[in-house]
């Protein structure tokens, strides 16, 4: 397990099994996605409300997200706010001193949190949102014109919630609106944790996001196909038949049912990158991570604390949830 660090781990990491190989595809598929819809919106497209696009399909996925929530910690509390841009999902277990607030990835919700809650929640108060304007049981109900836009409707929620401030994480798109977030309301946030952060230090590798859009063409050769699974998430041959993984599932309902309409972020400018005043860490994967490197985190934040997790990928927190952990608690001790 790696200390937190500005240093690489020589620690071999176990790996987690094909579930969350599984989850870790279905995570890239959907950064494929992003990067699709963003070409399209920026020739053809004006700032919309995403929507499930029919009744049936958002039933369908309300099943699948509902047998992925089952899977997590029981909870004290459900939260629905109101905000600006819509009304916002929030779920909290409850637990001592500063709140962690959680930001999904793409498509993932709060589900995508299952091997990481039961850590998180033991002697903490956490707070996992569903994000306006993606899958999940949050209702955007206007525009979000710019990336900057996240933050405001995340300040509306969090005076209610953590009016004394917050530990923030996220992972994945779910990092880029940490960071937005932070850099915007800096005297809210007592630390920042990114976990392979997208669209935050830099921008993921286009060869990364070619073999995750290759991953969902069913008419891709079978040879291709395989090699394109091993390459984003470390899938062998023939495991993404049959998929039983609960989040994967639920990933998939939401890529096929759920249309989104969100701004692209692009990597923090050197000002947004100045306001991050409070301590932060940043977990990269050293296995095609699309984060970006190390030596660019450590340009853009000098000050910040950065690991580069050995045997990993992008879906760095379900393959090495337990060890995350500890290094999480210690830097939210630090911080506090």
């Amino acid at each position: 397990m790696p200390e937190t660090s500005n240093a690489a781990s020589d620690s071999p990491i176990a790996p987690r099994g094909r579930r969350l190989r599984k989850t870790g595809v279905a995570l890239l598929v959907v950064l494929a996605l992003i990067g699709t819809w963003a070409t399209y919106r920026f020739f053809f497209g004006a700032p919309g409300v995403g929507n499930f696009r029919s009744a049936q399909g958002f039933v369908e996925y309300c099943e699948l997200y509902d047998d992925a929530m089952g899977r997590l910690p029981t909870l004290d509390a459900i939260h629905d706010i109101p905000t600006d841009h819509g009304t916002v999902r929030v779920y909290e277990w409850e637990g001592e001193g500063i709140p962690v607030v959680l930001f999904p990835g793409r498509a993932s919700g709060t589900p995508m949190w299952s091997e990481n809650l039961p850590g998180f929640v033991e002697n903490r108060r956490v707070l996992a949102f569903d994000l306006i304007g993606d899958a999940g049981m949050s209702a955007q109900a206007a525009p979000l014109t710019s990336f900057d836009e996240q933050a405001v409707w995340i300040d509306q929620a969090l005076s209610d919630l953590a009016p004394d401030g917050a530990h923030v994480v996220g992972h994945s798109f779910g990092g880029a609106v940490a960071a937005t977030y932070a850099s915007s309301y800096p005297e809210n946030v007592k630390s920042l944790a990114l976990l392979e952060p997208v669209f935050t230090v830099a921008y993921p590798p286009p060869s990364m996001l070619f073999w995750s859009m290759a991953v969902s063409l069913p008419w891709l050769p079978g040879g291709l196909r395989d090699t394109a699974m091993e390459r984003v998430g470390g899938a062998e041959p023939g495991e993404m038949d049959g998929q039983d993984d609960p989040v994967a599932l639920m990933i998939a309902a939401a890529t096929e049912h759920y249309s989104s309409s969100l701004p692209t972020p692009t990597p923090l400018s050197d000002e947004q990158a100045s306001r991050l005043t409070m301590p932060v860490y940043i977990a990269l994967a050293d296995r095609d991570s699309l984060a970006g490197s190390e030596e660019k985190a450590k340009n853009m934040l000098p000050d910040a604390s950065i690991t580069t997790w050995p045997d990993t990928t992008h879906s760095l927190p379900m393959q090495v949830p337990e060890d995350l952990n500890v290094v999480l608690q210690q830097f939210w001790t630090r911080a506090s």
